[in-house]
C-alpha cells in the first residue's frame, strides 16, 4: 500500500470515529501528518508504512507539541523492517505510542483497547494486581502455590500483586491457573513518556531566521515555543490562559500560502489562532490564518491587541 493510501485510510477511519480531522501536513519537514480531534480527545498522529523511519528529532518534537497543545502524539504503522506489527499491541518508540491499522481502528471505532504493549525482551501486559492477590485468597493459595504453579519465585508473584507487568505467556497462564481476568487495558491516550528539560535543549532553540519573531512575540508577553519539523515556526502562549498561536513566517510565496492554509485547518482542530508573518501582505488572510506584515506585527507592545488583529483579519477574510 502506498503511504498516500495509507494515510487517506488512517483518516477516514478517525472520521468514522467521530473524529475532526485536519488537511493532511503536506510540506516538510514534518513531525506529525493530520490532527485529529473527537470532543476533549486531541491527537497529533504520524502514519507510516515502516515505523523505522520515525526518527528520535520527530519523537521529541512530537511529544513537545503534544505537551504545548495537550495533545496525545501517535504512530500509526504498518510495520518494521522485520515484521507486521501485531494486532492489539501498542508499541513504543522514542517515545510516543505506535499502534498498527486495525489495532488504532478497534480503539477508536470499537472502544477496545489493546490488551498488550511491546517493550525490550518481549510483550507484556498491566496485571491487575489487587484482583490477583483476591483470587488467588479467594482460592485459599498461598504466593508460594501459585508461585509454584507458575514456575516462577515467591517473590516475583508478590511483585504482581504489588503492580509489577507480566509476560504475555506468565500472564495466560495466571489467567487460566485462577480462571479470572487478571489484566488492565493499555492506556494509549496517556502513553507518551514525558519530554525531560535537558533532552530538548537543541529544538527549543530558534533558528537564526526565527529569532526577531520570537524576540517580538516574548516581547508581548507571549511564552514562545519554536518548532523544528512542524508547519508552523512557533507555539506561543501567554499567561491570560487563552487560545495559544500558531505562527508562521516568510516572504509570502505559494509554499507560505499552502502553509498558512494548513495552519489555519490545524487551528479549526487543536482550537488555536493562527498567524502568519509576511514582508508584503496584499490581502488580510489566507482562509483563518491571519497575514500580518514584519513592520505592524513589530509595532504592537500587548497580547490582546494581537489577539484582536488575528481575529480582525481572520473575519475579514470570511
Amino acid at each position: 500500500m502506498s503511504r498516500s493510501a495509507l494515510v487517506g485510510n488512517v483518516t477516514a477511519m478517525l472520521e468514522d470515529a467521530g473524529f475532526l480531522v485536519s488537511d493532511r501536513c503536506a510540506v516538510r519537514p514534518k513531525s506529525f501528518d493530520v490532527a485529529a480531534r473527537r470532543s476533549d480527545e486531541l491527537l497529533l498522529v504520524k502514519i507510516l508504512g515502516n515505523i523505522d523511519a520515525f526518527d528520535g528529532t520527530t519523537g521529541v518534537e512530537m511529544r513537545r507539541l503534544g505537551r504545548f497543545l495537550d495533545a496525545t502524539p501517535l504512530v500509526i504503522g504498518l510495520r518494521t523492517r522485520d515484521e507486521e506489527l501485531k494486532p492489539g499491541v501498542m508499541y513504543l518508540r522514542h517515545g510516543v505510542p505506535v499502534l498498527s491499522p486495525d489495532t488504532a481502528l478497534d480503539l477508536f471505532v470499537e472502544e477496545v483497547p489493546p490488551m498488550i504493549y511491546a517493550a525490550p525482551g518481549g510483550l507484556y501486559v498491566n496485571i491487575d494486581g489487587e484482583v490477583l492477590a483476591d483470587e488467588r485468597e479467594d482460592r485459599d493459595w498461598s504466593l508460594g502455590r501459585l508461585a509454584d504453579e507458575l514456575g516462577v519465585s515467591r517473590r516475583t508473584v508478590s511483585k504482581y500483586e504489588d503492580g509489577m507487568n507480566a509476560s504475555v505467556e506468565v500472564a495466560a497462564r495466571m489467567e487460566d491457573l485462577l480462571d479470572a481476568p487478571l489484566a488492565n487495558p493499555v492506556d494509549v491516550l496517556d502513553g507518551a513518556d514525558e519530554v525531560v528539560d535537558d533532552s530538548v535543549d537543541r529544538s527549543d532553540a530558534p533558528e537564526a531566521d526565527d529569532e526577531d519573531l520570537v524576540a517580538v512575540l516574548t516581547r508581548v508577553g507571549f511564552d514562545v515555543h519554536p518548532t523544528t519539523r512542524a508547519p508552523f515556526k512557533t507555539v506561543s502562549e501567554d499567561d491570560g490562559g487563552a487560545e495559544n498561536v500558531l505562527t508562521g513566517h516568510s516572504a509570502f510565496t505559494k509554499t507560505a500560502e499552502k502553509r498558512a492554509r494548513i495552519m489555519s485547518s490545524l487551528g479549526a482542530v487543536t482550537r488555536t489562532r493562527s498567524v502568519y508573518v509576511v514582508d508584503d501582505a496584499s490581502r488580510d488572510a489566507v482562509d483563518d490564518t491571519a497575514l500580518i506584515e514584519r513592520e505592524e506585527i513589530a509595532a504592537i507592545d500587548d497580547p490582546d491587541a494581537l489577539r484582536d488583529l488575528i481575529r480582525e483579519r481572520a473575519k475579514s477574510s470570511a
